[in-house]
């Protein structure tokens, strides 16, 4: 992006705070009891099983969906699926089934696909990318409903999807195999359509109403919900008949509540989260995480109460695509030269919340970030700076954390916290955190 922006040298000008006036810091994890599936393909397997197929003809094409989002047991999930399908005699193949993330574009889904470990070689069967659409009704808004072409021409569809409360709202129904189905499916006209809906309506009943029509105008015979432990490790798998979606998805979603991983801190003066992506969280950070929505119509969350976020990258599976950057108050200057505003711009029009897209208070490096938090946060002493940093919001148990913190946690029967150092920064940029 051609925009000058100020140096560090202009920037940490700005206030009279030196590097050792900052916090030590010390790592700190959080330990929990977490149980998870050894073998995930045959889970799938045992999900299949539970699937009517009796309507179905041998050699009839049975398609499932595969998302966007960077799902840990995904692709073993999709692999016993097709292995299952295969066993019985029919046809598998996979759809691409994320509304207009990958640019909207055939070419961009199909990569969205490989950067997950998702591609035709793996599965060894067919991945179908078009973005062509069918309106399979209208909404009680008066809306059209859409539906990709490749689910309408299979002969059966199956909806796979991880199980979990939404980054944008809250409901009985929120994100999972009824908005795959509607989102995933309806590619990016369904999934513009719908979210502009959501707008105008409540959100969850919106999906709701919208996923009925769509079992009840395409071939989906069922779903497979995966629910995810706070280790990103798949603790559930479980197939649900079509008829059952609507009844058995919200009962899912409160068992998935228990498992949502969280920070162990509620109140921060700074976040500092080294990478945002599209695999991450649809809104590259998760705001179940952060504690911030900024989402038409939404209220904000009570907690965690976190005064300023820094967004340091933007991962490389997300491929410029930096939809969610508007919630942090800080990023690194890569970050905007990495952005690709084509597929962001598409990205956010079709998730209705423009807000979202803004480029925040842009640093040049780490440091003056944790400089001018102490100008931005109300702090007096930088010292009792509250900071905690995490690789990422799918791993908000494992974190840095300055000496306030540590000192909170510190006797937590649940939290271990290493040794409080000083920060260590080359030419400017926190040392790794491993």
């Amino acid at each position: 992006m051609n925009v000058e922006f100020p140096d560090s040298e202009t920037l940490r000008g700005t206030n009279d705070v030196e590097s050792e006036e900052l916090p030590r810091f010390a790592r700190a994890s959080r330990e929990r009891d977490l149980d998870s599936i050894e073998d995930v393909e045959a889970a799938a397997r045992e999900a299949i099983a539970d699937l009517p197929f009796d309507s179905l003809a041998p050699g009839a094409e049975v398609a499932i969906t595969a998302g966007s989002r960077g799902i840990h047991d995904m692709p073993a999930l999709l692999e016993g699926a097709v292995d299952a399908l295969r066993e019985r005699g029919f046809e598998p193949s996979v759809i691409a089934a994320m509304g207009s993330h990958g640019g909207a574009t055939s070419e961009g889904q199909r990569e969205t696909l490989e950067a997950l470990g998702i591609t035709e070689e793996r599965l060894n069967c067919s991945i179908r990318t078009s973005m062509a659409v069918e309106s399979v009704g209208e909404d009680s808004l008066g809306r059209e409903v859409y539906v990709a072409e490749d689910a309408l021409d299979a002969d059966g569809v199956i909806l796979a999807n991880r199980i979990k409360p939404h980054t944008d709202f809250h409901g009985p129904v929120e994100s999972g195999l009824c908005k795959m189905a509607v989102i995933g499916l309806g590619k990016h006209r369904g999934a513009e359509s719908l979210h502009n809906a959501g707008l105008a309506a409540d959100f969850s009943e919106v999906i709701r109403e919208r996923a009925e029509l769509i079992v009840e105008e395409s071939p989906v015979v069922g779903g497979i919900g995966l629910i995810e432990n706070a280790a990103d490790r798949a603790t559930h798998v479980e197939g649900v008949p079509a008829d059952a979606i609507l009844d058995r998805e919200p009962e899912l979603l409160d068992v998935a509540r228990e498992e949502l991983p969280t920070l162990p801190v509620e109140e921060l003066d700074l976040l500092v989260v080294d990478e945002l992506g599209k695999e991450i969280s649809g809104t590259g950070m998760d705001t179940n995480v952060i504690g911030r929505v900024l989402f038409h119509g939404e209220d904000e969350p009570d907690s965690p109460r976190i005064t300023r976020i820094y967004a340091r990258s933007i991962t490389p599976a997300s491929h410029g695509n930096g939809l969610g950057l508007g919630l942090a108050d800080f990023v690194h200057r890569d970050v905007v030269d990495e952005l690709t505003l084509d597929d962001m711009y598409v990205n956010i029009v079709t998730s209705g919340e423009p807000s979202r897209a803004r480029i925040p208070f842009t640093v040049p490096d780490d440091l003056t970030a944790l400089l001018l938090a102490c100008s931005t946060t109300g702090v007096a002493e930088p010292a009792e700076l509250r900071v905690a940093r995490i690789e990422s919001t799918m791993k908000p148990d494992e974190l840095l954390v300055s000496e306030p913190v540590a000192r909170e946690l510190d006797g937590r029967a649940d939290v271990e916290v290493g040794e409080l150092r000083p920060l260590a920064f080359e030419d400017g940029a926190l040392s790794p955190l491993d």
